[in-house]
């Protein structure tokens, strides 16, 4: 009788599914400052427990490569990235799929933003940028770094290192606009996105400093699941997951990014971000 209590109960642990003990845990790229952040992504989890059914964490980090590390260590499974650290994560993790983007992502831009004492006024032809000082976001921002340093390079027709005599790299997008602001930096670059959010909320002397130039569309954010969560979540949690994504029409979770809507995303749609890397040295 003894055994078989014993037996039973050795078979129930092995019948109940692994996930009902799992936590899925996600993160995203520290494009603002940690307390926008933390209040949004807080919301997230909470929506992505009721429609998936187990239990989700946010997990925040201090830098865009600490993204992308908990995504290659299986610190997370899931990552809100910018273009640049989706393709990092997504090489690091082969078999892991870009699922989701903003409908905005498919043709996301970069402001330049100069200090009121430069004597540049906004154009839709590139500006001289030669002898000021610069400032990027993160090293790792599509928005912040990448597309801005680009579009840099092939319209002066040398590096940036030779046209500005200073360049420094705020670390997000934030940052970038209060330097400049300040005029730590006189110029900078900076995502579109949360240009117009602090704006509109108030967050920006626009007599201080304004919007000179805005660059070509290029693709951008994006959420990315990493591969191994059918292991661990069941078959079909990936595309339930994504699902859940693309569902998510509270115009509260939608305004925090800011989204009008999430549409479908592939790999194959973040190419031109990895060519670009790829140009300018920042992959091999």
């Amino acid at each position: 009788m003894l055994f078989s209590r014993i037996s039973l109960l050795l078979l129930s642990f092995i019948l109940v599914p692994a996930v009902c003990a799992q936590t899925f845990t996600f993160t995203a790229i520290p494009d603002e400052n940690e307390s926008q952040l933390q209040t949004r992504f807080n919301k997230i989890a909470r929506y992505l427990e009721q429609e998936l059914g187990v239990e989700v964490k946010y997990v925040p980090v201090k830098s865009y490569a600490a993204a992308v590390t908990a995504f290659r260590n299986n610190q997370v499974q899931l990552a809100w990235f910018g273009g640049l650290s989706g393709v990092q994560a997504r090489r690091l993790v082969p078999g892991s799929d870009a699922i989701a983007q903003g409908y905005e992502d498919q043709f996301f831009k970069s402001f330049f933003i100069a200090h009121h004492s430069v004597e540049l006024v906004a154009s839709s032809n590139f500006p001289n940028l030669n002898g000021y000082t610069f400032t990027f976001g993160s090293k790792g921002s599509t928005s912040g770094r990448l597309m801005p340093q680009f579009f840099i390079e092939r319209n002066m027709g040398k590096q940036a290192k030779e046209i500005f005599s200073r360049i420094g790299f705020s670390g997000d997008h934030s940052r970038t606009i209060a330097q400049v602001e300040a005029g730590a930096y006189q110029i900078g670059a900076v995502n579109y996105k949360v240009w117009e959010s602090a704006v509109e909320k108030g967050l920006v002397d626009t007599s201080k400093v304004r919007v000179i130039w805005e660059t070509p569309a290029y693709p951008d954010y994006q959420w990315t699941v990493r591969h191994g969560v059918e292991q661990t979540f069941g078959s079909g949690f990936e595309a339930k997951l994504k699902a859940a994504l693309l569902n998510m029409k509270d115009p509260e979770l939608l305004a925090s990014f800011p989204r009008l809507s999430f549409v479908e995303a592939e790999n194959q749609d973040y190419e031109p971000i990895e060519s670009v890397a790829i140009a300018i040295g920042l992959l091999d």
